[in-house]
């Protein structure tokens, strides 16, 4: 008993140092960054435009925000209905074993094949050009594998015995997935969302190879532009300046956090509303 009580006492010892050593990794890098870039940041340089002497990072904010709204909602319809699919729909057999290995094939590639493949098909045979629409197409596609594993992990969390007494009323089973399974797994959805934004902000290489890097304001999804992410690979590749570089990344975190915190809100009132 004592032997065993000493077992449990060094496994939860492990358990809470690879926890901190995660925290504080995560606690150094923000403040790091944070610390070197804030000195830096003022109201002109969030919102002016890069030009001549001028360096603000407006154009690249809108830029970023629009690539993010586009391949959010290109890529959430698709996710949603691939995962309502395979567990609501998909039997044992070779379109489910497909549906799957594309899945996780899409998940391992890495970001860079993306970009090479935005860039020869939406940039070159399509004819898109450099354009935030060429990046948001190549991005939607990188982030399906998240999409569809979230939204399908929150439909499997639905209690079935809703589902049930949907069609003991006379429901169709379209009508169960409409008005009960989808409403009941939106907050799982909405953390699919989240998880996605924040791999669209922080993405460099297939930006860079399909949106381009033009540093205006784009008039129309029609017209290049560069991200946040992409603006800070240039600023620290090429040696402009580091304090812009580190001021650029306390931007992005800081964007990412208001728009991780949003969402989080908006699951947490749906789940309120839809809790039985």
């Amino acid at each position: 008993m004592k032997q065993r009580r000493i077992k449990e006492i060094i496994q939860k010892s492990f358990i809470w140092l690879c926890t901190f050593i995660t925290v504080a990794a995560l606690a150094w890098i923000v403040i790091y960054i944070i610390a070197n870039g804030f000195e830096h940041l003022n109201l002109d340089f969030i919102f002016s435009e890069y030009k001549g002497g001028k360096n603000g990072i407006l154009p690249m904010i809108l830029s970023t925000v629009y690539v993010a709204f586009l391949s959010v909602i290109i890529a959430t319809p698709i996710g949603i209905g691939a995962a309502l699919y395979l567990v609501e729909y998909a039997k044992p057999g070779k379109l489910l074993y497909l549906v799957r290995f594309a899945t996780e094939t899409l998940a391992g590639i890495p970001s860079i094949i993306y970009g090479l493949f935005g860039f020869i098909f939406f940039v070159t045979i399509l004819k898109f050009s450099f354009s935030l629409l060429s990046g948001a197409l190549t991005l939607s596609i990188m982030v399906l594998p998240t999409v569809i594993r979230t939204t399908e992990e929150a439909l499997k969390c639905v209690p079935v015995s809703y589902r049930e007494g949907s069609l003991a009323l006379g429901a169709t089973k379209f009508q169960t997935i409409r008005g009960v399974v989808l409403p009941s797994a939106i907050p799982g959805i909405l953390t699919a969302v989240i998880l996605s934004i924040g791999r669209i902000v922080g993405e460099t290489a297939a930006v860079y190879l399909t949106a381009g890097m033009v540093t205006r304001f784009p008039d129309s999804i029609m017209d290049s532009g560069r991200t946040l992410s992409v603006h800070l690979y240039v600023l620290a590749k090429e040696g402009i300046s580091f304090e812009e570089a580190f001021a650029t990344a306390t931007i992005l975190i800081i964007t990412v956090a208001l728009i991780n915190l949003a969402t989080n809100k908006a699951a947490g009132r749906l789940k309120r509303r839809y809790e039985p």
